[in-house]
């Protein structure tokens, strides 16, 4: 589901509705685990599919993030996800790497 290695966390399932509760469960536990400090990159590129609900576990692991310290930087984001964040006109909210 995320995978963590050197400084960033890889997200390899589908980010929809479907998975969004477990997905932002898991991405929490992994950004309050303390193994994260500084800078850490969420990578998206093994992301397929993303629908609306994927834009609401990202804030809210931005918001994780912010509170324990550490900037959080989207990493290959998919075109999906960014024509979404650009709809809802929230794409400059969406710190990239």
């Amino acid at each position: 589901m995320i995978e963590q290695a050197d400084g960033s966390l890889r997200v390899t399932v589908p980010m929809i509705i479907a998975n969004a509760r477990a997905l932002l469960e898991a991405g929490r536990g992994l950004l309050l685990s303390g193994k994260n400090t500084g800078l850490t990159l969420l990578d998206l590129a093994a992301v397929s599919e993303v629908d609306s609900s994927a834009l609401s576990v990202v804030f809210a692991w931005l918001r994780t993030a912010g509170t324990g310290g550490i900037a959080l930087r989207i990493a290959n984001p998919p075109a999906n996800l960014i024509s979404l964040a650009t709809l809802y006109g929230v794409s400059e909210l969406l710190p990239r790497a």
